[in-house]
């Protein structure tokens, strides 16, 4: 059996024992000396009278193959074994040393694991004194900041809508009062013309059926007096004056809270699909019904019908809204030349007018895009915008009840412009692209 590294003794340890050259473990054939002339390193079995000391030997059992003791460890084998185990026997070519120098090379490694442990019980006491202790301080101070911060902020927020509110009020109040009073007045300068009128219809009947062709002649200039102040009542016409102006309630505070709300709380935008039958010929429609692509060249021969448009590259999604509020994204970064909007299914589709054209039209309302000019149009009326950034995505916001139309960058849910109007027909979204491609995004 071989001693670790080559054999060489550790510093400071004891050279290991030489197996006895005189034992039968020394080697087969050899004759037995006699048991008084082995040397102090044996580790054979001898006669109860002639065994080492137990201060110079250490403790070892009984070897089950030789029923020598066990003086020797084999570290290959991770065993005890006797001296005909280690030196002539299975163990001979392994890596071995005495039982005492493992035990000591097992208590330096437990002293050493000790050690370790011992740094990390420091380690874990340190850091449930100091660090632990400190993040605890630390987190009650920042939560109580937070609360503070989150609380101060909500009563700004909840004063300046309770003041807006309470301004809103009043001038929704004081238009309904001009308006009632308008209404008033009227009332009363007609009834007083009302009864005016009446009054000269009744002298002229009067008139013309009592009076006899002498006294008629006669009175003629008094009765067309009365006749020509009924020509200075002139006939009644209604007024703007007279109607409540909900121009009066708008509110740019309150408008970019409730877009900022919707905008964030609205976490789905529509599941929307593209109606074939309205798509131009330049377009393609990809399986799914959601990306337009244009082609300069018209690959397809789409069957005619009354929904297709016929000039424009225009397309019409097969969902249509007439009450509530609805969202839609379309993505727009590969695209340089794009429209996206929503349009009254009444839109025609036929020629190229500015009647089947987004934008140009009381019918639709989109924003574009033309290389590096962004605007938006509605009913021929065009407004450029200058944005800080390219928009990878389109979102437009609908409050169909409310008359609320809103344009918005998807990525940083920024609004781009708004629309106020009164719907009369069911709305679908619209979208037309004359280069590459734009998709709906669900």
């Amino acid at each position: 059996m071989s001693q670790p590294e080559s054999g060489q003794p550790e510093p400071g340890q004891p050279p290991a024992a030489p197996a006895c050259p005189r034992c039968p473990a020394a080697g087969q054939g050899q004759q037995q000396q006699e048991e008084g002339s082995r040397p102090a390193c044996c580790t054979c079995q001898r006669p109860d009278s002639q065994r080492l000391p137990a201060s110079r030997a250490p403790e070892c059992g009984q070897c089950p193959a030789h029923g020598g003791q066990e003086g020797w460890f084999c570290f290959t084998e991770g065993r005890a074994v006797c001296a005909r185990c280690a030196i002539p026997g299975a163990c001979s070519n392994h890596l071995g040393t005495s039982i005492g120098e493992a035990a000591e090379r097992m208590r330096n490694k437990l002293v050493d694991v000790c050690e370790k442990l011992q740094l990390r019980l420091a380690s874990v006491e340190r850091f449930t004194a100091e660090t632990l202790n400190h993040k605890s301080h630390s987190v009650k101070a920042n939560a109580s900041g937070a609360r503070e911060l989150t609380i101060q902020r909500l009563n700004f927020i909840r004063e300046l809508c309770e003041n807006e509110e309470q301004r809103l009020l009043e001038v929704i109040h004081d238009e309904e009062e001009r308006v009632q009073q308008s209404i008033l007045t009227q009332k009363t300068f007609w009834m007083e013309s009302q009864q005016k009128l009446t009054d000269i219809k009744n002298y002229l009947v009067d008139r013309l059926t009592k009076m006899d062709d002498s006294a008629l002649v006669k009175c003629q200039k008094e009765i067309f007096e009365r006749a020509e102040e009924a020509e200075g009542i002139l006939e009644p016409e209604d007024s703007n004056k007279l109607n409540f102006n909900p121009a009066c309630a708008h509110s740019h505070l309150l408008s970019n809270l409730w877009a900022s709300a919707a905008m964030i709380c609205t976490a789905d935008a529509e599941d929307l699909h593209i109606d074939e039958k309205t798509l131009h010929p330049s377009l393609i429609l990809s399986e799914n019904k959601k990306k337009l692509t244009f082609v300069k060249k018209k690959v397809h021969s789409y069957p005619d019908c009354p929904e297709r448009f016929e000039h424009w590259p225009n397309a019409l999604t097969l969902e249509s809204f007439q009450s509530g509020c609805h969202t839609w994204r379309v993505d727009v970064r590969n695209s340089c030349a794009y429209k996206v909007g929503l349009a009254y299914g009444c839109l025609p589709r036929k020629g190229s007018s500015h009647e089947s054209r987004f934008g140009y039209n009381s019918f639709s309302w989109v924003f574009s895009r033309y290389d590096e000019e962004y605007s938006i149009a509605h009913d021929g009326q065009l407004k450029t915008l200058d944005l800080l950034r390219r928009p990878k995505s389109i979102g437009v916001l609908v409050d169909y009840d409310g008359g609320e139309i809103l344009f918005y960058d998807a990525d940083t849910c920024t609004i781009i412009h708004n629309y106020r109007t009164k719907f009369t027909f069911p709305i679908q979204p619209a979208l037309a692209v004359a280069d590459e491609s734009i998709a709906l995004v669900h």
